[in-house]
This record gives C-alpha cells, structure tokens and sequence, in this order.
C-alpha cells in the first residue's frame, strides 16, 4: 500500500486513515498502488471509504472552498494504472452504472452542512492521468462535457471499491479554477 495504515477509534467507530500519495505526498497519481491500497482496507474490515481530495472547479458556480460531492466519473487516464483485481485468467464484470454510495454521499453531504460548508450534492469528476494539470483547451472542452470538477485519484480507488464491495464516497475540495478561469 502507499504507506501504513493508521487506525483508531472516534466516538466507539472503528477507523482506519491510509494517505494515498504517501506520508510527505511522495506518489504520482500513476503510481499509487490502488489496487494494493483497497485490498488492504478489505482484509481489514473497512466497508466504507471516505475519499478526500482536493479538485479544480470546472464550473464557476462550484467556487474555491466549495466541497463537490460526486456521483459520477470519466476516466481520462492513459491505461497507466491498475484499475482491475480482475484477469489473468478471472474474469468478471461489475456494474458500475452508478459508481458512488448514494447513502454515504448523503451522509458526508449533511454533515458538511452542519458545519457551514457550502456543498454541491452530486456532480461529475473527470480523472485525468496527472502529474501535469490540464492545457486550456482540454479544460475547455471538460467544460464543454458538463464536466463539474477535475482530478487525478477518485477513479480507481471508486473502481477497485466497488469491485471489493466496499461502499465509496468521495469530498472533493475545489481548490482552484483550473486552467479556463483566468
């Protein structure tokens, strides 16, 4: 996995917390070991993955500070990572129509409120391989696809979650405009 996992207990809930760039933010986007990072949480009894990340808003009422909730994905990864336990010889195939935990969104999405956020309950999070952020033109057309917020990590671990039956959910922070806001 990216690092160890750090686990606790918060108010009688068992917790477990693994940084997915690594302690000190080390790993590219390309090589976080997702599948090694969600095989993990399984084997220790995680049923629900709480996803933080910071994005850049594709939208200008989605303003930085704001936390997007998202219930939907694109994939504009190159291939570059594993995003399958399945293969060599196992074959399967998971629905994914929907790739979010509705329960849990809403559940993070109340309490963000509760505490003054200002939230956007559903969206959609176009991944992109990374390290670099993207050129004008290709913010320009994400945004021209309705494309809500952008980023580089949310994908695979929503893919090997729901592959593993752990219930998924991501807070995502827009932290800036990307490239298309001046």
């Amino acid at each position: 996995p990216s690092d160890v996992f750090v686990t606790g207990v918060l108010d009688g809930v068992r917790m477990v917390f693994l940084p997915r760039h690594g302690r000190g933010h080390r790993l590219l986007p390309s090589e976080v070991p997702y599948r090694a990072n969600i095989y993990g949480l399984k084997k220790l009894g995680v049923e629900h993955i709480i996803s933080v990340s910071a994005v850049g808003s594709m939208q200008e009422e989605i303003m930085p500070g704001h936390i997007v909730l998202p219930d939907q994905f694109f994939d504009r990864t190159q291939g570059k990572r594993a995003s399958t336990f399945f293969g060599a010889g196992v074959v399967a195939h998971v629905q994914f129509a929907d790739p979010v935990c509705a329960g849990l969104s809403k559940v993070l999405g109340d309490a963000a409120r509760q505490v003054g956020a200002f939230v956007h309950q559903g969206g959609t999070y176009v991944c992109i391989e990374g390290p670099n952020f993207s050129t004008r033109a290709e913010s320009m057309i994400f945004r021209s696809w309705g494309v809500d917020v952008i980023g580089m990590t949310n994908l695979p671990e929503a893919r090997l979650a729901r592959e593993a039956q752990i219930a998924y959910a991501s807070i995502a922070m827009a932290t800036d405009y990307d490239c298309w806001h001046d």
